[in-house]
């Protein structure tokens, strides 16, 4: 059908639901005549960054106004923020699994109770390169967790439970060749690591602990690149996951 669902039974017998982070609601906002037509759904780490993307958007969309003028519409909570030009959201999730993870549960159950059909989800952020030149872009074909498995490990009331963080491939592959439409701009396809950690998870050395040498450091590092990663963060294994189970075609 294209629609985004929600795999949560409770939700039906909820008379309303809060979506305390984004200062949204279904009592307090009519949430299909605010979001029903949207299509393209971007999210990002920094608030800034988002909103400089939504008003880059006004501008190539030729949508009326300079975007200045772009309001957040999170504005109630402090938590996230998210702007609206045309049939695209802007909304910035934080740094790390469990800041996105609160996020996107919200954003798609607002995409559901908003009866979204057909949203693609695109991640964008930066990342620490893995043996590519520097400002390169890379394209996620699949997310991988820091043993190098394509899986996202969730602890639910005492266990783990493993998800798939398998990406839209036809939509990774729509993304590379507009790339290649644009000059000087360095884009490639490769595994992304995701780690719990900017620091000792990534292999840093200047973190306030480290218990491995700069040997150890760049052996893991050759392995992970070995293993097919081309870029390390901290999002895009939960970002996989959710997307993934709720029917967003999604893209990192």
């Amino acid at each position: 059908s294209g629609l985004v669902h929600v795999k949560n039974p409770h939700l039906d017998s909820m008379e309303e639901d809060v979506l305390y982070h984004l200062a949204l609601g279904t009592k307090t906002h009519n949430l299909p005549a605010m979001f029903g037509d949207i299509k393209f759904v971007c999210v990002g780490g920094s608030p800034d960054r988002m909103r400089a993307f939504a008003q880059l958007m006004q501008r190539e969309l030729g949508l009326a106004g300079d975007g200045e003028e772009l309001a957040d519409i999170c504005a109630g909570s402090d938590r996230y923020a998210m702007y609206r030009t045309g049939p695209l959201l802007s909304v910035s999730h934080g740094m790390g699994i469990p800041s996105i993870s609160i996020m996107l549960h919200e954003l798609i159950k607002l995409l559901h109770h908003a009866r979204c059909r057909d949203v693609t989800i695109i991640r964008m952020g930066t990342s620490g390169g893995l043996g590519v030149e520097a400002g390169s872009v890379v394209i996620t074909d699949v997310a991988v967790d820091s043993s190098f498995r394509p899986r996202f490990e969730q602890v639910v009331l005492g266990d783990v439970v493993v998800r798939s963080t398998e990406l839209d491939k036809d939509l990774a592959e729509e993304l590379l060749a507009c790339s290649k439409q644009i000059p000087d701009f360095p884009t490639l396809m490769g595994h992304t690591m995701c780690t719990y950690d900017f620091y000792e998870g990534q292999g840093r050395l200047d973190g306030a602990l480290c218990s491995f040498s700069s040997e150890q450091k760049l052996e893991y590092l050759r392995r992970a690149y070995e293993a097919g990663v081309r870029n390390i963060e901290m999002e895009s294994t939960a970002f996989a996951a959710l997307c993934g189970l709720c029917g967003l075609r999604g893209e990192s």
